[in-house]
């Protein structure tokens, strides 16, 4: 899979993101910090990022700033892009099952290497729910984007 990754500066799991999706078999895009060539603050960073899923250069994205709220904003006003900010696992496989977010946020202060690990096992081992109410809610999310 095609994952754009953005991050706004190379610390706490900034490079380790990177380095994880790479050795599970992942092709990487970078952006912001993590690239010599663009602009590494989180907003344009991370809009990069979610550009590239929205217009088909990648599956998904990971979106990275010191709390990822910022991160996660920055990425949820592209059109098309449902990212969450994950701080665990649970909340990364519910994001996916239930949201079908297609950009995982994290924060580079809060989240350990450890962590890190369990929220990518979570996220990639998740599917969106083919549940009626679960499919109508998603599918709202892009009526409310056309208002």
């Amino acid at each position: 899979m095609r994952i754009s990754v953005a991050s706004d500066e190379r610390t706490g799991v900034a490079d380790t993101v990177v380095e994880e999706l790479r050795r599970r078999g992942h092709e990487v895009l970078v952006h912001g910090a993590l690239s010599d060539a663009e602009r590494d603050d989180w907003a344009w960073a991370s809009e990069a990022a979610a550009r590239d899923v929205a217009e088909g250069r990648a599956e998904q994205a990971v979106v990275c700033c010191w709390t990822g709220t910022g991160a996660s904003i920055a990425a949820n006003k592209v059109a098309g892009i449902r990212a969450a900010l994950c701080l665990d696992a649970q909340t990364a496989e519910g994001a996916r099952k239930w949201n079908d977010a297609n950009a995982l946020a994290l924060s580079l202060r809060a989240t350990s290497e450890a962590e890190l690990a369990e929220i990518l096992d979570a996220w990639f081992a998740s599917e969106p729910s083919a549940e009626g109410d679960d499919v109508a809610n998603v599918d709202h999310l892009a009526e409310i984007e056309q208002r």
